[in-house]
């Protein structure tokens, strides 16, 4: 419903109320506003009440205005502009406490996607994982940062993991030319989507190999090549991309993997303690060089 919910008010308006109607138009003319008002906010600024909000999400087929605000925000979270974005999240956060505002709504975020993460999918990716013939991982943009620490750790564990280089479109073909059905691809993708991603997740699976989407909902581009669906909920903070919640699935999708992988991943750490000793690799803490210098008294 969430695709063509503009197009199914526009349809239905004339079967409206006069109030309803008032809904209506400004729905769809400031959709990205009203996504983030309560039903009483968006009442009050078409003039009509609370309840006649409530029924007109009714009207639409939602059980309650709650699930038709859910469906305008993923609408708008797909479609703002990078000044769209800046425009609603002044509007929805003010000039006040922007630091507690912005952390709570990451803590309501990973709330929400550990109630509605499907834990069969979470296994069965881990599985997937874990008895892969080549990983590779992909995210661009602002999932770059996300595919780059899920490819660290998990090159810690592996040795056939491929970090998709996503220059340009043809060259992200180039590197998954020979995927198939003993594979695994994990694509990330947080609105605005990524064409680039979707277009190498359905080449993926066309290919039969199994397909890891991480992302925000249901009507995301990549959900539909997913073998396995981890979502995890986003948000738009101004013009930045709040992937908290994200970032901490994929700790717990490394965490997994690894326990899975327990003696590997000893063997693997215990090599990089020694190398990372003998050519000074992190700096020492006081406390470190102390216990140094008493080894060698």
């Amino acid at each position: 419903m969430n695709k063509d919910l503009l197009s199914q008010i526009q349809s239905l308006y004339p079967t409206f109320s006069k109030g309803q109607k008032n809904i209506a138009r400004f729905i769809i003319d400031h959709y990205e506003k009203a996504a983030f008002m309560t039903a009483s906010k968006l009442g009050s600024i078409v003039g009509v009440s609370e309840s006649t909000v409530v029924r007109f999400a009714s009207e639409l087929g939602y059980e309650g205005y709650p699930e038709l605000q859910k469906s305008l925000q993923e609408l708008t979270r797909s479609k703002l502009t990078s000044v769209q974005r800046i425009e609603v999240s002044t509007d929805r956060l003010g000039e006040r406490d922007i630091l507690e505002k912005v952390l709570n709504s990451d803590i309501e975020k990973i709330k929400k996607t550990i109630a509605e993460l499907s834990r069969d999918d979470f296994n069965g990716a881990v599985n997937a994982i874990v008895n892969a013939s080549k990983i590779y991982i992909l995210g661009v943009r602002s999932a770059s940062a996300l595919a780059n620490f899920l490819g660290l750790y998990f090159n810690y564990i592996f040795d056939h993991v491929v970090l998709i280089n996503t220059t340009s479109g043809s060259e992200v073909f180039e590197q998954i030319m020979r995927i198939n059905e003993n594979d695994v691809v994990i694509g990330i993708s947080f609105p605005r989507y990524s064409t680039r991603t979707v277009k190498a997740l359905r080449f993926a699976s066309d290919r039969g190999a199994k397909v890891i989407a991480i992302t925000d909902s249901e009507i995301s581009p990549i959900y539909r090549y997913a073998t396995y669906k981890l979502i995890a909920k986003s948000d738009m903070a101004s013009f930045v991309d709040s992937l908290v919640a994200p970032l901490s699935l994929i700790n717990a999708l490394i965490v997994a993997v690894g326990i899975k992988c327990k003696d590997q991943v000893y063997n693997t750490f215990s090599a990089l303690e020694r190398i990372w000793d003998e050519y000074g690799v992190y700096e020492k803490t006081d406390d470190e060089n102390e216990s140094d210098d008493e080894n060698k008294e």
